[in-house]
């Protein structure tokens, strides 16, 4: 949690509106927030890839059935999936036009940028519960086979991990925006954007391991040496 808490810390409380600035702005304070989303990015990053080692584990059990491999499983076909895929996608890269607007002074851009950032981020949300109720209506529910269980786990915490992001934007927008100059957003949002990137290559990897066919999987799992 420490990137967290560092992105919602308000150092120039109680000091002068020059000292704070230079206190958030500054090369020590820059460095330091640098380093906390490094660490809690390789957090996400073991935690996601501990998952993904007991989701290929699990495959080898005679009672897991993938997802994908013949037509009347949800994953052969990969339309939702893309489609949510994109949004997020977007999300990105509006992420980084938002960055770009902050660096620029752009205020328009800026806006815009975090603007569609956000709602982009909210459609692959509600996307992603959509697919839920898609995967229902076909009868794989969360307890009816061990695949079913991963793909609700991992796309659970994912969504959860990008909901918390939104917290941590909308609370960096509306403080930073308040209290300092539009340039300024530049350092923050340059860690939102990052940690948005890193979400985005999370669930590339989660949408390739989930559509892949019984043979795929048994194939990953004897590499991992199960």
């Amino acid at each position: 949690m420490g990137f967290f808490t560092t992105l919602l810390e308000r150092p120039w409380e109680g000091a002068s509106e020059a000292s704070a600035l230079d206190a958030y702005s500054g090369p020590d304070m820059q460095d330091a927030t640098r380093i906390a989303l490094r660490f809690f990015l390789a957090i996400v990053g073991v935690l996601f890839f501990l998952i993904i080692i007991t989701f290929l584990s699990r495959s080898q059990y005679p009672d897991f059935e993938a997802l994908a491999g013949a037509p009347w499983l949800p994953f052969s076909d990969t339309s939702r999936l893309w489609f949510n895929t994109s949004l997020l996608v977007c999300a990105s890269a509006s992420m980084q036009l938002g960055l770009s607007g902050a660096r620029g002074a752009r205020l328009n851009t800026c806006v815009i940028g975090i603007s569609m950032g956000v709602l982009f981020t909210l459609g692959f949300l509600l996307a992603q519960l959509d697919l839920w109720k898609y995967l229902q209506s076909l009868g794989f529910y969360i307890d009816s086979n061990p695949a079913n269980s991963y793909f609700y786990l991992l796309s659970a915490v994912h969504g959860l991990h990008l909901a918390g992001g939104l917290l941590v934007l909308a609370n960096v927008v509306f403080r930073r925006w308040r209290d300092e100059t539009t340039a300024s957003l530049s350092a923050p949002l340059a860690l939102c954007a990052t940690y948005w990137h890193f979400l985005l290559v999370v669930w590339l990897v989660l949408f390739a391991l989930l559509t892949r066919p019984p043979a795929s999987l048994n194939a990953l799992a004897a590499m991992c040496g199960f």
